[in-house]
């Protein structure tokens, strides 16, 4: 397993009228875990777009398991747990110190950018990931 903890300060737009963070404002969390898990690797995804590449998203899940509020000091753990195939599976934990507030995933396909055709993970994904799961 591969994993990255990223650091977030929640700010007050972040936030709904019940004080706590919008449910729709961990996916944008889980973004950011996911882009510096990636740039952690050595490839951030600017250079993995330039390279001929895409990701998109065709599966999401969260489960809130406690409310975080504003100016909460958080950490996105963004985990790969298995080598990519033709799909990339990033968990995710939040946590507000040790206690953690929510869990979820998202799935992610490898597209050809020329092409918009589905391909495998490119052996220069795979390349950097070798030794890391």
């Amino acid at each position: 397993m591969y994993s990255l903890k990223t650091s977030i300060r929640v700010r007050y737009a972040e936030t709904d009228q019940m004080h706590g963070v919008y449910n729709g404002r961990y996916f944008e969390y889980f973004e950011v875990g996911r882009a510096e898990l990636m740039r952690s690797l050595g490839l951030s995804y600017r250079q993995f777009e330039e390279a001929g590449f895409l990701l998109p998203l065709t599966e999401a899940y969260a489960k809130y398991l406690k409310q975080v509020n504003y100016d909460d000091i958080i950490e996105v753990v963004a985990m790969l747990k298995e080598a990519p195939m033709a799909r990339l599976r990033i968990d995710y934990e939040i946590l507000r110190g040790a206690e953690k507030m929510t869990e979820g995933f998202t799935v992610h396909s490898f597209i050809d950018a020329k092409s918009g055709r589905p391909i495998r993970a490119p052996r220069m994904f795979l390349d950097l990931l070798n030794g890391k799961l």
